[in-house]
């Protein structure tokens, strides 16, 4: 079966840290660009990061830029996001995604996503 699996969310305080993981199964992850996005329900997933197959490319959101860190050991079929100075606004489920040929996609261009990994920020 190929598929994605998110782990490392929690609930954190605000200013708190994670990691999070993607792990791939079914398929080698290194020849795939990878994205990641997050969700709060009734709004729209939103793109956070991204990273090229070889890890040489990487674009953040914004709102996450010097918060979060993507990479990846394509050793451990894994890509990760560690994000950092946690606030209640980067309370969602957090996604991966990938793509086999173009790095940062549209979201309808992603082949494989994960079912998500909750990350709460709250006091």
């Amino acid at each position: 079966q190929v598929q994605l699996v998110e782990s490392g969310g929690g609930l954190v305080q605000p200013g708190g840290s994670l990691r999070l993981s993607c792990a791939a199964s079914g398929f080698t992850l290194d020849k795939f660009n990878i994205g990641w996005f997050r969700q709060v329900p009734g709004k729209e997933r939103q793109g956070v990061s991204c990273i090229s197959s070889t890890g040489g490319n990487t674009w953040y959101l914004g709102s996450v830029k010097g918060r979060f860190t993507v990479s990846r050991d394509n050793a451990k079929n894994t890509v990760y996001l560690q994000v950092n100075s946690l606030k209640p606004d980067d309370t969602a489920v957090y996604y991966c995604a990938a793509d086999p040929f173009y790095f940062c996609p549209p979201e309808g261009e992603y082949d494989y996503w994960g079912q998500g990994t909750q990350v709460t920020v709250s006091s």
